[in-house]
């Protein structure tokens, strides 16, 4: 038999058995007033179970539910740490950024003198030069 076919007898026997229950019930050699009676009995019985179920099924639900939020704040936390640390990395690297160009442009300010420090020697040897030149002949 196939899975679907197994499932379909299994129905079947369920349904025949409540079916074939409540037919003894209502056949059975009782007064019509404890069959009805019994009839009662069974269906708060049944009614009772079904308010047991459902109340434990709302439970499990806010328990999952308070599960959920309290994991969710959790999440939240640890995002919030997360974003902080990348905001002081990216804040230590621009700083880092800053000291790095800073160091660069002293440099770069330093060269500039040393170099316009050097044509002006040259300018004025060559100035001596020419004078001396020009005098000497």
């Amino acid at each position: 038999m196939s899975e679907n076919g197994n499932g379909d007898f299994f129905k079947g026997l369920f349904f025949g058995g409540v079916i074939g229950g409540l037919l003894g019930i209502l056949y059975a050699p009782k007064s019509g007033e404890r069959t009805r009676r019994d009839i009662h009995k069974k269906t708060d019985e049944f009614i009772a179970k079904g308010k047991e179920g459902y109340e434990d099924a709302v439970e499990r639900t806010q328990e999952s539910y308070q599960q959920a939020v309290k994991r969710l704040k959790e999440l939240q936390k640890e995002a919030a740490g997360a974003i902080q640390e990348l905001e002081d990395r990216v804040e230590k690297l621009a700083e880092s950024g800053k000291e790095s160009v800073s160091e660069l442009a002293d440099r770069g300010k330093k060269q500039v003198q040393d170099k316009k420090g050097r044509v002006r020697k040259a300018v004025d040897a060559g100035v001596d030069a020419y004078k001396e030149e020009k005098s000497s002949k």
